[in-house]
């Protein structure tokens, strides 16, 4: 994650270094080699990504070189975006029209231009320096090759236990196994794909396990294979594996030679096998997309019932299979609560209390249950935990306060840790940071899809894409997160489009520690009111005034209000003084019935919400705001609009309505 605040800056600077080459006379140069420094310590950071996704602890040296990268980028965007501020504010006097070129024409000594001056080439020696100490590390850019590359470092995965499970261990799997053997046996003559689907310990390879192993399906197909996929495979291993489990499963001696032949010719040894013979093949646990064409060609189509069952947490993996093959989908729903009681029971209380959850821990458990959401994987995990503790009130305390760190750091708990990162890690690095976003907001909170794209696209996540508006690519973006299983949809519009979505609550914790550990996002919150260090971006959810007065002159890119008391008049007087570089700035739903004139300095500024507050005026210095792309007035008390709106040449979404009582779009 530190090579998107890598990215994103350079991508800031280039326009520096090409459109306004003269904007920073004199360090030009410097700004130069920064930039190229970056684009070279990128590809060590997407090793770096690798190792942290793949690897048990990534060592101490990398951890803090990494952190002096991010931090490195950090202040340089600061720097930047403060010299550009202080520029904007000096031209108001000559209007924004021609802003940049008329700049350029300030005298080489204005002091604004020293200071950047001194800042850009003190962090240009602090970024050779971080580049230079990565050789101290080892590290080999993904383009050189990596000996502990993703390919090559296995971990103990704990979805092995899910091959191994007894009947009497699982529960609510009778009707979607049945429902699945039905697919796999009945139905007509041509080979068929069978994909199960659904986010990560859910429960996908215990019940495809069930019904790969159910007497049924084992006495109508010839010939059967399990092959274990995963995020890096090798197709000449799976074939290889293939065959093997073939003729192992007939009581037939290997095929001679098998090891050492090549992909084609392995192909052309399955389909000559195959030709004659009913075969089931399950691919457990797929991620890529373009899986589907490495194995077609193998398992031909012999119009003799053949069937591929196919896990995975991505919906497009199952709809690509489409291409060549008829396929039936199966998304696998979470536990009802009645069922999801019945697991943790089993697990928690296995040895003790005949199985049931004692009347004084009935509360709590309830609510540890509710947390997980149905999730198997995560009920069998800290049941798992639980029944290794005592039985008292405070030890179930004491979990429930602290379950997003002890999923960090319990080895109890590590399986639902790794099997939900997994998805996250596997995202490329744009729908990283737009994943992240989710977790600003709050716990249960259900997000509205069309302000989530519009924050994303004023935070500059979403890239344009030619023939197509930045909308519908923050549309992609979000339609790939929930085709991943990484969103959840909660409300769909009549024309098929999401309007609110979530995150699955253990999802959400996962989220808050690394966006914590990465200085993405701080969330300050009853639980944690204190804060320290770096972040670009904070969250405040049902924090005391007497706690928000007490952050000034922060370095906040975007800033999200929830669930707040009273945001006094004093108070806003100063806000804006104290966050000069906001680009996102969310007041829905806020106490507010003021907005003072100082608004207007906030010069990059994307988007502003006062949805659903009490402010009844805005200030004419809101014309100054040109950078502005998103107002959004919908249900506050504005009944009026200043004409100088018409001066906010990049406004894109103006949302001003209100059941109440009619506004005066005085824009002329």
């Amino acid at each position: 994650m530190a090579e998107t605040a890598v990215l994103f800056l350079i991508d800031k600077l280039i326009p520096l270094l090409t459109q306004e080459a003269t904007l920073l006379q004199g360090i030009h140069g410097e700004v130069a080699d920064i930039k190229d420094e970056l684009e070279s310590i990128q590809s060590f950071l997407k090793d770096a990504d690798a190792r942290a996704a793949t690897e048990e602890e990534m060592s101490e040296g990398i951890k803090t070189w990494v952190k002096q990268v991010r931090e490195a980028a950090f202040h340089i965007e600061v720097a930047i975006d403060r010299y550009l501020l202080h520029m904007a504010q000096q031209s108001h006097q000559r209007g924004f029209t021609g802003f940049l070129h008329k700049i350029i024409r300030l005298p080489k000594s204005l002091k604004p231009r020293h200071n950047i001056a001194s800042e850009i080439q003190g962090f240009k020696a602090s970024v050779q320096k971080i580049k230079e100490r990565s050789e101290k590390y080892s590290f080999k850019s993904t383009s050189q090759g990596s000996s502990s590359g993703a390919q090559n470092v296995r971990w103990n995965d704990p979805r092995k236990d899910s091959l191994y499970l007894e009947d009497a261990d699982v529960v609510g799997i009778e009707a979607p196994r049945d429902e699945l053997i039905n697919w796999l046996v009945e139905g007509p003559s041509d080979r068929i794909v069978v994909s199960v689907v659904g986010m990560g310990g859910r429960g996908k390879t215990t019940l495809v396990k069930k019904v790969y192993d159910h007497q049924i399906v084992r006495g109508h197909f010839d010939c059967h294979a399990w092959i274990f996929v995963s995020q890096s495979y090798n197709t000449e291993d799976l074939l290889k594996s293939i065959i093997k489990q073939f003729c192992e499963a007939r009581r037939e001696f290997p095929l001679p030679g098998i090891d050492t032949m090549d992909e084609q010719s392995l192909i052309n040894i399955l389909r000559d096998y195959l030709r004659q013979k009913r075969y089931v093949v399950v691919f457990d646990d797929v991620w890529k997309i373009d899986f589907w064409d490495d194995i077609k060609h193998a398992l031909l189509d012999n119009h003799l019932g053949g069937r591929i069952a196919i896990t995975t947490r991505n919906w497009e993996v199952a709809n690509f299979c489409r291409k060549s093959s008829p396929i039936h989908v199966y998304e696998l729903q979470p536990l009802p609560p009645n069922e999801a009681w019945e697991l943790f029971c089993k697990r928690g209380f296995q040895f003790d209390f005949g199985g049931h959850c004692p009347r004084v821990l009935e509360k709590l458990s309830h609510e540890l249950v509710e947390k997980c959401e149905g999730l198997p994987l995560a009920i069998v995990a800290i049941g798992g935990l639980l029944s290794t503790k005592d039985k008292t009130i405070l030890e179930w305390q004491n979990l429930q306060n602290s379950l997003g760190i002890e999923l960090q750091r319990n080895p109890h708990l590590s399986a639902v840790n790794k099997i939900l990162s997994l998805s996250f890690e596997d995202l490329p690095y744009n729908l990283k940071s737009c994943f992240l976003y989710l977790g600003m907001y709050p716990e249960d909170y259900y997000i509205n899809c069309i302000k989530l794209i519009r924050q994303w696209i004023a935070e500059g996540f979403v890239k344009e894409i030619e023939g197509k508006t930045l909308e519908e690519v923050g549309r992609e973006y979000l339609t790939e997160l929930i085709h991943r299983s990484l969103v959840q949809v909660t409300r769909v519009d009549f024309d098929g489009k999401v309007r609110l979505c979530r995150l699955h609550d253990l999802f959400r914790e996962i989220v808050l520690q690394k966006m914590k550990g990465l200085s993405f996002v701080h969330v300050l919150s009853k639980q944690e009111s204190k804060f320290e260090g770096l972040t670009c971006r904070m969250a405040v959810n049902r924090v005391s005034y007497s706690v928000l007065k007490l952050f000034k002159d922060t370095h906040i890119f975007s800033l999200l209000l929830f669930n707040l008391d009273e945001l006094p008049k004093s108070f806003m007087r100063d806000f804006f003084a104290n966050f000069k570089l906001l680009k996102v700035m969310d007041f829905e739903d806020a106490p507010l019935d003021f907005i003072p004139e100082d608004v207007g300095s906030l010069f990059h500024l994307r988007y502003l919400s006062l949805r659903n507050t009490k402010v009844k005026l805005l200030p004419k210095s809101i014309g100054k705001l040109q950078n502005l792309e998103t107002l959004d007035l919908k249900q506050s008390h504005v009944y009026e609009i200043p004409v100088e709106i018409n001066n906010l040449r990049k406004l894109r979404h103006f949302i001003a309505y209100n059941r109440n009582f009619k506004i005066d779009f005085s824009l002329t």
